[in-house]
């Protein structure tokens, strides 16, 4: 069965822009991942700071070696001290 992650991300106040466009890089090699079904990047449309992740991976393991990637390692040394708040969430659908 798929596993869907839901993962939200608060820029840190003045850091907005930079998460944004760092965020934004990791769409196209990550969609281009094993295992990767869907892989989709909001912001909300009342705070530009707020940012969620909607994915589908076809197994927890390939989600699992994604969270290894390089692209990810450098997007946390690109980000570093831009992000305020992280939550991450595993699910799986039920209807």
């Amino acid at each position: 069965m798929a596993l869907t992650i839901v993962a939200q991300i608060t820029a840190t106040p003045g850091h907005e822009d930079r998460l944004r466009g760092s965020l934004e890089k990791l769409v196209a090699p990550t969609r281009a991942e094993a295992g990767c079904i869907q892989y989709d990047l909001h912001v909300d449309n009342e705070n530009p700071g707020l940012f969620l992740f909607f994915e589908i991976w076809e197994t927890r393991a390939l989600w699992q070696a994604h969270m290894q990637a390089d692209h990810l390692k450098a997007h946390a040394a690109a980000t570093q001290g831009a992000v305020a708040e992280f939550a991450l969430n595993e699910m799986t659908q039920i209807a």
